[in-house]
């Protein structure tokens, strides 16, 4: 048996080592690049709250992370938000590798910027392609840590992205819907009056309203979309999927998804309202908010509104298991 002044000495070294140990967390830059594999990704961390961080997966592919800086930064109060852009992407390296456009290594990257950031608990928030990477992720890999789930226009399935999107090309003018489907039938997307058709619907689905875009600040000497990556692995055109993707389809596999999901999408989005309900049902544990007067584009169109329903569905959920 230890006399009492070992064991007060042998306790006093356990705090110590403890909090040793503590001080030991790598420190993490708020920007910087991570390997991983085909090059280097770009990151950035806004914020200093001191909640659960969020972690966003921007749509494309091809697309970028600086265009919704300024509406999900409007967390940032309350947790830190980790915005990347995927290779390919952004600011990250650009290799010209079809290889590596694949759904598994875009998986990879959330894990080994996991990793190197030190994110042990976190949110996660897919938009539009970003939905359907990280549906692969929670369905293939079972991760350790993730508290929730959420859904920003997700595409969950080729199919009922092209269904949707037929319906609402149904809807348009006449002459605009006999212009998209001409020039898709041709093949020929570069024309001027084709153009203008599709800006038209994107106007009214994409976003409500900056269409055609305009500058954000966070997106100054940052690379364009990268319509290579999109065309392998989508297609030519919204209306059109040839890509990888085409058979792409995790609606009968939501119900592995154990952490509570927020579906969430505009009143005029390209993934419906409608087609999120039908989501919901095939989910164990989900809500639905739809956001009004928005398109794809929700928190362009209504930042405080998304920022706001995004607040409240992850306290929510920090709530419940407190």
């Amino acid at each position: 048996m230890l006399s009492p002044g070992r064991s007060a000495t042998g306790i006093l070294l356990t705090i110590f080592l403890f909090l040793i140990c503590s001080s030991c967390r790598k420190e993490v830059p708020t920007e910087g690049f991570v390997e991983v594999e085909g090059g280097k990704i770009w990151y950035k961390v806004v914020g200093k709250g001191e909640k659960t961080p969020l972690l966003i997966l921007h749509g494309g592919p091809g697309s970028r992370s600086c265009t919704m800086m300024p509406g999900y930064s409007r967390l940032g109060d309350e947790r830190k938000v980790i915005f990347y852009d995927q290779l390919g992407s952004g600011s990250s390296d650009r290799p010209q590798d079809t290889m590596l456009w694949r759904r598994e290594r875009f998986v990879d990257e959330i894990e080994i910027l996991r990793e190197e950031l030190d994110l042990e608990e976190l949110h996660i928030l897919g938009q539009s392609w970003g939905g359907a990477l990280l549906s692969e992720y929670m369905i293939t890999r079972e991760p350790k840590g993730v508290r929730s789930v959420i859904f920003s226009s997700p595409l969950l399935s080729t199919r009922d992205w092209m269904d949707d999107a037929r319906l609402l090309l149904s809807q348009m003018p006449q002459p605009v819907q006999d212009t998209i489907r001409k020039y898709e039938a041709l093949k020929e997307y570069s024309k001027p009056v084709y153009l203008a058709a599709v800006d038209s619907f994107y106007s009214q689905h994409l976003s409500r309203r900056s269409w055609p875009r305009e500058p954000v600040a966070e997106c100054e000497g940052v690379g364009g979309f990268n319509s290579e990556v999109y065309n392998y692995m989508w297609g030519p055109t919204e209306f059109t999927a040839t890509g990888t993707l085409l058979d792409f389809d995790r609606t009968d596999d939501l119900d592995e998804i154990e952490e509570p999901i927020l579906f969430i999408a505009g009143e005029y989005d390209e993934a419906r309202p409608e087609t999120m309900y039908e989501y919901q049902k095939l989910s164990k544990n989900a809500r639905v908010e739809i956001i009004e007067d928005a398109a794809h584009s929700t928190v362009v169109d209504q930042p405080e509104k998304v920022s706001l329903v995004i607040s409240d569905f992850l306290k929510s959920v920090e709530n419940s298991s407190e």
